[in-house]
């Protein structure tokens, strides 16, 4: 895994970040047109095949992608559901119809794709997933019934990648299934969740009311069970990290043009060490959570599935955890201008400590690395 990036990815980087300086957005107002220009720069697309219209590289090359939109002020939320998760399902264990179908559309941006796993009573333990998919023994459709909460999108999207439990014949037990459910499905009802947030995007509660699919609507192979989810999970993790470093990469960087300028007792602020070394500190924990999502990427896009799955984790932990203080010690710099709307870096303090808790809280995060890295017992 290269420590230095390649200068094709440098050029990358550089070519987003003034792409999305040149794009100013005000958090909370519609971003549509950014996404539009977005992906005719192939900028949303870049991790799909090249055969479907998509840019041949990487969960590497998008969350290169999303950082630098997210240190310009302009994060797009819907990269880590729509091209990272579903677009990446797809890909891997999509049929030849679905990739036609969804591939291209999902990198040229007409088309958006969310993504439903959380539900109300099931929190972080993925196995109590309680929404089912049954035949019809007669017309061999797939019936779909249960709830899902905090899915992002679903009112701009075309289609919701539904993940259900399906019954194994031989067991009688069930196993995680991946659906692609229309949004005009009859059945399928959305509702929108009132959220503290400043976010184009907003979260729904889904109810699927023994919704109607046909057969070609499952994705993959039903067998597969956990392989194919986590496919579009470990990518989820890396891009959240990417969103969170970006967000803490930009609260730094309006922090340290303040300080610079900000000036008290005949000296800038930022010449006093109380408030350059937080700054200081910041910074280092935002590049060591690069590194590590860097990783991550790089052993996802090389196949080893495994050992992205930690190094994925480790990520979006170390992520949060630098965006968290990163914003927090950007608004402390600036004191009461660090609240004020001519700033925008209040609404990050929320936005922030998002990345904390979706889409796996730091508390699972601890229990995957001390049981499954430390070899410790399970706590739960």
């Amino acid at each position: 895994m290269p420590l230095i990036e390649s200068e094709e990815h440098k050029a990358l980087r550089e070519a987003v970040a003034s792409f999305a300086n040149n794009h100013p957005h005000t958090p909370g107002t519609d971003n549509k047109q950014f996404w539009q220009d977005a992906a005719k720069l192939g900028y949303i697309g870049v991790n799909l095949p090249e055969a479907y219209g998509g840019g041949g590289g990487g969960i590497t090359e998008l969350s290169l992608v999303l950082e630098e939109m997210g240190a310009a002020g302009n994060p797009l939320l819907m990269m880590i559901v729509s091209p990272a998760i579903c677009g990446t399902v797809i890909s891997r264990f999509g049929t030849e119809a679905q990739k036609r179908q969804w591939l291209p559309a999902l990198a040229d941006g007409s088309r958006l794709m969310a993504f439903g796993i959380t539900e109300p009573d099931a929190g972080s333990n993925s196995h109590r997933i309680t929404t089912t998919a049954r035949r019809d023994p007669d017309s061999g459709d797939w019936i779909l019934t249960g709830r899902k909460v905090f899915v992002s999108g679903v009112d701009i999207a075309d289609a919701t990648l539904i993940v259900g439990r399906t019954a194994d014949a031989r067991t009688g037990k069930l196993k995680p299934c991946l659906f692609i459910v229309p949004r005009d499905a009859e059945g399928f009802q959305r509702r929108p969740i009132d959220m503290e947030l400043n976010a184009v995007e907003k979260q729904f509660e889904l109810v699927l009311d023994d919704v109607r699919l046909p057969a070609d609507a499952l994705v993959g192979d039903e067998d597969a069970g956990l392989l194919q989810l986590f496919a579009g999970l470990n990518p989820e993790r890396i891009m959240t990290a990417a969103f969170a470093i970006g967000m803490g990469r930009h609260a730094l960087t309006r922090a340290i043009a303040y300080a610079r300028e900000r000036t008290v007792w005949n000296a800038p602020i930022g010449a006093h060490q109380a408030i350059a070394h937080p700054l200081a500190q910041a910074h280092i924990d935002l590049e060591l959570a690069r590194l590590m999502m860097q990783k991550a990427a790089h052993l996802y896009d090389a196949g080893d599935d495994i050992g992205a799955g930690e190094a994925a984790n480790m990520a979006k932990y170390a992520a949060a955890e630098a965006c968290v203080k990163a914003v927090d010690q950007a608004v402390h710099t600036l004191g009461g201008n660090g609240l004020t709307r001519e700033y925008g870096l209040g609404a990050l303090i929320t936005a922030a400590r998002v990345s904390r808790i979706a889409p796996v809280s730091r508390e699972m995060i601890l229990n995957y690395v001390s049981h499954q890295t430390l070899g410790l017992p399970k706590s739960y």
